[in-house]
């Protein structure tokens, strides 16, 4: 199981916007350059957070991102749901996934569980979690 590297840039652009603490939200080049990302791949990125509802911009086209929540009330489930539709530890968990062994499977159980742990952990991380150190951030 691989997340894309969207989700994880959609991670590191919100985080660097929830440390934020200018009034003047956090521009998108500064991301690009904070977070060694091209612009062009960051609007990318920005689009998807903005289409989800996570960020806006402060004052208009030309100013700077800022959460559309407090940083506790947005989850790792949240910002990955911006890119991607769910969280699948393999094929089969995917919602419309059809398989010929779904009636007989003696494993189905063992990744529905892990499917739903993996969910659950990235319910229970909220961007205040990472800003504020509550989760170690490099090992």
């Amino acid at each position: 199981m691989k997340f894309s590297t969207k989700t994880r840039y959609g991670i590191r652009a919100m985080l660097e916007i929830a440390k934020d603490k200018s009034q003047n939200g956090v521009f998108q080049k500064d991301i690009a350059v904070n977070q060694g990302l091209s612009v062009k791949y960051l609007d990318q990125i920005i689009h998807g957070l903005k289409t989800a509802g996570l960020i806006i911009n402060l004052k208009g086209k030309k100013s700077g991102y800022i959460l559309t929540r407090p940083p506790a009330e947005i989850t790792m489930l949240d910002i990955h749901s911006a890119f991607e539709p769910g969280i699948c530890v393999i094929d089969c968990m995917a919602t419309g996934f059809i398989c010929d062994r779904r009636e007989i499977c003696k494993v189905k159980g063992f990744w529905e569980n892990l499917n739903t742990m993996v969910i659950d952990y990235f319910k229970s991380i909220t961007l205040e979690d990472l800003r504020d150190n509550k989760v170690p951030l490099d090992h």
